[in-house]
């Protein structure tokens, strides 16, 4: 009985691992054992065939440190070379002006590469990546992509990775 009432109790203080919407939205270190519907997970050897920021958009959407209230890159992070990091893109509830940014961002590399490919990607066994690629398939935004393996299956299988900056 008292088993029951501790789990209870415990259930409460966790927070939810997922929205309402279906985003994760807690513990986001952790294997993905879902696909992002209606984005698409990308293999890894098909997203070596494409030379990112030419063939296809690459965003790494691996987050940020809070320091003192704001968002700050706490150590040097390397990604795909080619690829941009929009941090914070893959939390659900993502700010506002994070999001437009996002969107802008596809908008304008669309337009010189009309119908192009988005992958996002994070970690492996990160959900940013994959709440990101879920949030803009369902938005309506198409051909966008989600590489499970994200920068360390990327760069174990050869790919060439380079310091990133976070784009605003």
């Amino acid at each position: 009985m008292l088993g029951a009432i501790a789990g209870i109790f415990l259930a409460a203080a966790s927070p939810a691992l997922f929205d309402a919407d279906g985003y994760r939205a807690a513990s986001y270190r952790a294997p993905v054992d879902r696909d992002p519907a209606p984005a698409t997970r990308l293999a890894l050897a098909a997203a070596k065939d494409l030379r990112p920021g030419r063939d296809a958009m690459f965003i790494d959407a691996l987050p940020l440190g809070r320091a003192a209230g704001q968002w700050v890159q706490t150590e040097p992070h390397d990604t795909i070379a080619g690829a941009i990091w929009r941090p914070e893109v893959g939390r659900p509830g993502v700010d506002p002006a994070l999001w437009a940014g996002l969107r802008g961002a596809i908008a304008a590399w669309r337009r010189g590469h009309p119908g192009g490919p988005v992958v996002l990607f994070c970690r492996v066994d990160c959900w940013m990546g994959w709440n990101a690629a879920r949030r803009l398939a369902r938005e309506g935004v198409g051909d966008v992509y989600w590489l499970a393996e994200g920068v360390e299956g990327w760069r174990d299988s050869g790919g060439g990775l380079t310091p990133a900056k976070p784009q605003p």
